[in-house]
Protein backbone atom coordinates (compact mmCIF):
# COMPACT_ATOMS: atom_id res chain seq x y z
CA UNK A 1 0.00 0.00 0.00
CA UNK A 2 1.23 3.59 -0.83
CA UNK A 3 0.26 6.50 1.17
CA UNK A 4 0.09 9.37 -1.55
CA UNK A 5 -1.41 12.07 1.16
CA UNK A 6 -3.06 12.77 4.84
CA UNK A 7 -5.85 14.50 6.17
CA UNK A 8 -6.62 15.17 9.50
CA UNK A 9 -10.32 15.48 10.42
CA UNK A 10 -11.49 17.44 13.68
CA UNK A 11 -14.62 15.56 14.65
CA UNK A 12 -17.14 17.60 16.90
CA UNK A 13 -20.49 17.52 18.23
CA UNK A 14 -22.82 19.23 15.94
CA UNK A 15 -23.59 21.99 18.57
CA UNK A 16 -20.49 22.82 19.36
CA UNK A 17 -19.44 22.81 15.96
CA UNK A 18 -19.58 26.62 15.01
CA UNK A 19 -17.45 27.64 17.68
CA UNK A 20 -14.17 24.93 17.15
CA UNK A 21 -15.33 25.69 13.34
CA UNK A 22 -14.63 29.53 13.89
CA UNK A 23 -11.67 28.90 16.09
CA UNK A 24 -9.51 26.24 13.87
CA UNK A 25 -10.02 28.62 10.83
CA UNK A 26 -8.56 31.79 12.81
CA UNK A 27 -5.65 29.67 14.26
CA UNK A 28 -4.65 28.13 11.15
CA UNK A 29 -5.30 31.03 9.00
CA UNK A 30 -7.69 29.08 6.34
CA UNK A 31 -10.92 29.10 5.13
CA UNK A 32 -13.81 26.76 5.46
CA UNK A 33 -15.05 25.39 1.88
CA UNK A 34 -18.86 24.52 1.07
CA UNK A 35 -20.68 21.94 3.02
CA UNK A 36 -21.06 18.53 2.08
CA UNK A 37 -22.39 15.06 2.64
CA UNK A 38 -25.91 14.53 3.47
CA UNK A 39 -26.36 16.00 6.14
CA UNK A 40 -23.84 18.51 5.56
CA UNK A 41 -21.55 17.51 7.75
CA UNK A 42 -18.15 18.06 6.08
CA UNK A 43 -16.33 20.69 5.12
CA UNK A 44 -12.60 21.39 4.27
CA UNK A 45 -10.48 23.64 6.08
CA UNK A 46 -8.65 25.66 2.70
CA UNK A 47 -4.99 27.36 2.98
CA UNK A 48 -4.45 30.47 1.12
CA UNK A 49 -1.53 27.98 -1.14
CA UNK A 50 -0.69 24.28 -1.30
CA UNK A 51 -3.46 21.66 -0.96
CA UNK A 52 -5.88 21.06 2.10
CA UNK A 53 -5.11 18.71 4.85
CA UNK A 54 -7.36 19.63 7.51
CA UNK A 55 -11.10 18.75 7.23
CA UNK A 56 -14.55 19.11 9.81
CA UNK A 57 -16.77 16.74 10.78
CA UNK A 58 -20.25 17.56 12.56
CA UNK A 59 -20.46 14.09 14.91
CA UNK A 60 -23.97 13.45 17.04
CA UNK A 61 -23.77 15.13 20.87
CA UNK A 62 -23.55 12.41 22.75
CA UNK A 63 -19.66 12.08 21.04
CA UNK A 64 -16.58 14.01 22.50
CA UNK A 65 -14.70 16.20 20.75
CA UNK A 66 -12.31 14.19 18.71
CA UNK A 67 -9.87 14.11 15.60
CA UNK A 68 -9.62 10.76 13.02
CA UNK A 69 -6.96 10.20 10.27
CA UNK A 70 -7.85 9.89 6.54
CA UNK A 71 -5.08 8.21 4.68
CA UNK A 72 -5.27 8.94 0.72
CA UNK A 73 -3.71 5.59 -1.48
CA UNK A 74 -4.56 5.12 -5.21
CA UNK A 75 -7.40 1.87 -4.66
CA UNK A 76 -9.41 1.74 -1.46
CA UNK A 77 -10.19 -1.92 -1.86
CA UNK A 78 -6.86 -3.01 -2.70
CA UNK A 79 -5.46 -1.29 0.55
CA UNK A 80 -8.05 -2.58 2.80
CA UNK A 81 -6.96 -6.00 2.25
CA UNK A 82 -3.76 -4.80 3.17
CA UNK A 83 -4.41 -3.04 6.29
CA UNK A 84 -7.09 -5.82 7.22
CA UNK A 85 -3.78 -8.15 7.19
CA UNK A 86 -1.92 -5.89 9.23
CA UNK A 87 -4.61 -6.15 12.17
CA UNK A 88 -6.85 -3.29 11.03
CA UNK A 89 -10.44 -4.02 12.39
CA UNK A 90 -13.41 -2.63 9.25
CA UNK A 91 -16.11 -0.14 11.23
CA UNK A 92 -17.84 0.63 7.68
CA UNK A 93 -17.15 -0.01 4.07
CA UNK A 94 -18.53 3.04 1.94
CA UNK A 95 -16.44 1.24 -0.99
CA UNK A 96 -15.31 4.43 -1.87
CA UNK A 97 -14.17 4.93 0.86
CA UNK A 98 -13.86 3.06 4.26
CA UNK A 99 -13.62 3.26 7.95
CA UNK A 100 -11.28 1.21 10.03
CA UNK A 101 -9.73 0.75 13.55
CA UNK A 102 -6.15 0.17 14.06
CA UNK A 103 -5.51 -2.58 16.19
CA UNK A 104 -5.80 -0.44 19.66
CA UNK A 105 -8.70 1.14 18.33
CA UNK A 106 -7.44 4.70 16.88
CA UNK A 107 -10.01 5.72 13.97
CA UNK A 108 -8.91 5.85 10.63
CA UNK A 109 -10.47 6.05 7.26
CA UNK A 110 -8.88 5.02 3.46
CA UNK A 111 -9.72 7.72 0.73
CA UNK A 112 -9.06 7.95 -2.80
CA UNK A 113 -5.57 9.80 -3.81
CA UNK A 114 -6.98 13.20 -5.88
CA UNK A 115 -3.41 14.61 -6.55
CA UNK A 116 -2.76 16.23 -3.63
CA UNK A 117 1.07 17.02 -3.54
CA UNK A 118 2.02 20.56 -2.31
CA UNK A 119 2.27 20.76 1.40
CA UNK A 120 1.10 24.35 2.44
CA UNK A 121 3.65 27.22 3.43
CA UNK A 122 3.85 28.06 7.18
CA UNK A 123 1.71 31.20 8.28
CA UNK A 124 3.32 34.48 8.85
CA UNK A 125 1.47 36.40 11.77
CA UNK A 126 1.17 40.01 12.66
CA UNK A 127 3.41 39.10 15.65
CA UNK A 128 6.36 37.77 13.54
CA UNK A 129 5.82 34.04 13.70
CA UNK A 130 5.71 31.62 11.59
CA UNK A 131 3.36 28.51 12.60
CA UNK A 132 1.70 25.56 10.54
CA UNK A 133 -0.51 22.20 11.62
CA UNK A 134 2.31 19.55 10.78
CA UNK A 135 1.78 16.22 13.00
CA UNK A 136 -0.63 14.10 14.39
CA UNK A 137 0.51 12.93 17.61
CA UNK A 138 -1.09 8.93 18.51
CA UNK A 139 -1.25 8.93 22.31
CA UNK A 140 -1.05 5.19 23.02
CA UNK A 141 -1.14 3.71 26.40
CA UNK A 142 2.26 1.72 27.03
CA UNK A 143 1.21 -1.99 26.63
CA UNK A 144 -0.12 -1.11 23.64
CA UNK A 145 2.78 0.55 22.17
CA UNK A 146 5.17 -1.61 20.54
CA UNK A 147 2.05 -3.41 18.68
CA UNK A 148 0.62 0.10 17.75
CA UNK A 149 3.66 1.33 16.75
CA UNK A 150 4.50 -1.71 14.30
CA UNK A 151 0.76 -1.55 13.11
CA UNK A 152 1.36 1.62 11.36
CA UNK A 153 5.46 2.02 10.64
CA UNK A 154 4.19 -1.32 8.60
CA UNK A 155 0.73 0.35 6.93
CA UNK A 156 2.66 3.25 5.74
CA UNK A 157 5.97 2.07 5.15
CA UNK A 158 7.72 4.53 6.67
CA UNK A 159 10.58 3.97 9.26
CA UNK A 160 10.29 4.48 12.75
CA UNK A 161 12.51 6.44 14.49
CA UNK A 162 13.08 7.31 18.02
CA UNK A 163 12.87 10.66 19.54
CA UNK A 164 14.99 12.79 21.54
CA UNK A 165 12.53 11.88 24.86
CA UNK A 166 11.86 8.47 25.77
CA UNK A 167 8.70 8.50 25.22
CA UNK A 168 8.42 9.52 21.24
CA UNK A 169 9.01 7.79 18.20
CA UNK A 170 7.95 8.98 14.94
CA UNK A 171 7.38 8.08 11.25
CA UNK A 172 10.01 9.57 9.02
CA UNK A 173 7.33 11.04 6.28
CA UNK A 174 8.15 11.31 3.06
CA UNK A 175 9.14 15.35 1.53
CA UNK A 176 6.16 17.26 0.71
CA UNK A 177 3.83 15.26 3.24
CA UNK A 178 1.50 17.37 5.19
CA UNK A 179 1.74 15.48 8.19
CA UNK A 180 4.26 13.81 10.45
CA UNK A 181 2.91 10.51 12.47
CA UNK A 182 4.29 11.27 16.36
CA UNK A 183 4.04 8.43 18.55
CA UNK A 184 3.42 8.65 21.96
CA UNK A 185 3.65 5.99 24.76
CA UNK A 186 1.40 7.23 28.03
CA UNK A 187 2.00 6.24 31.50
CA UNK A 188 0.55 3.26 33.22
CA UNK A 189 -2.75 5.02 33.96
CA UNK A 190 -3.96 5.30 30.51
CA UNK A 191 -3.42 1.31 30.54
CA UNK A 192 -6.00 -0.43 28.74
CA UNK A 193 -7.59 2.62 27.07
CA UNK A 194 -7.79 2.99 23.19
CA UNK A 195 -4.83 4.75 21.30
CA UNK A 196 -6.53 8.25 20.65
CA UNK A 197 -5.13 11.46 19.00
CA UNK A 198 -3.77 14.95 18.88
CA UNK A 199 -2.92 17.70 16.73
CA UNK A 200 0.54 19.72 16.77
CA UNK A 201 1.33 22.71 15.42
CA UNK A 202 5.08 23.97 14.69
CA UNK A 203 5.94 26.98 15.59
CA UNK A 204 9.55 29.62 15.85
CA UNK A 205 7.77 31.21 18.79
CA UNK A 206 5.72 29.13 21.14
CA UNK A 207 5.56 31.95 23.82
CA UNK A 208 3.85 34.74 20.98
CA UNK A 209 1.51 31.43 18.97
CA UNK A 210 0.42 31.18 22.46
CA UNK A 211 -0.70 34.06 23.11
CA UNK A 212 -2.52 34.54 20.19
CA UNK A 213 -4.43 31.26 20.34
CA UNK A 214 -5.53 31.87 24.02
CA UNK A 215 -6.58 35.47 23.23
CA UNK A 216 -9.13 33.83 20.11
CA UNK A 217 -10.15 31.44 23.26
CA UNK A 218 -7.92 28.56 23.41
CA UNK A 219 -6.88 27.26 27.01
CA UNK A 220 -3.81 26.76 28.59
CA UNK A 221 -3.49 23.19 30.19
CA UNK A 222 0.34 22.62 30.64
CA UNK A 223 3.90 23.74 30.01
CA UNK A 224 6.96 21.41 29.10
CA UNK A 225 9.35 22.06 25.98
CA UNK A 226 5.86 22.52 23.75
CA UNK A 227 2.85 23.86 25.67
CA UNK A 228 -0.19 22.10 25.36
CA UNK A 229 -3.83 23.97 24.75
CA UNK A 230 -7.86 23.22 24.94
CA UNK A 231 -9.51 24.47 22.01
CA UNK A 232 -13.33 26.08 22.80
CA UNK A 233 -15.04 22.30 23.10
CA UNK A 234 -12.20 20.83 24.98
CA UNK A 235 -10.23 19.58 22.21
CA UNK A 236 -5.94 19.16 23.54
CA UNK A 237 -3.94 20.11 21.01
CA UNK A 238 0.21 21.09 21.33
CA UNK A 239 2.31 23.97 19.95
CA UNK A 240 5.85 22.72 19.64
CA UNK A 241 9.56 24.46 18.39
CA UNK A 242 9.76 22.55 15.96
CA UNK A 243 10.44 23.93 12.64
CA UNK A 244 7.92 24.85 10.59
CA UNK A 245 9.27 25.07 7.42
CA UNK A 246 11.08 22.01 7.48
CA UNK A 247 9.04 19.66 9.88
CA UNK A 248 11.75 19.38 12.26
Amino acid sequence: MSVRWLTVFLDTPSTQSPASEAFWQQITGTTASARRGEREEFATLLPSDGDAFIRIQRVDDDDLPSCHLDVHVDDVQLSLADALSLGATLVRDFVDYVVLASPHGFVFCLVPYHGEQTRPAPVVWPGGQHSLVDQLCLDIPADFFVAETAFWAALTGWEQRHGTLPEFDHLARPSGMPLRLLLQKLDDAASGQPVRGHIDFACDDIETEVQRHTALGATFVRHRSWITLRDPVGREYCVTDRNPFTGN
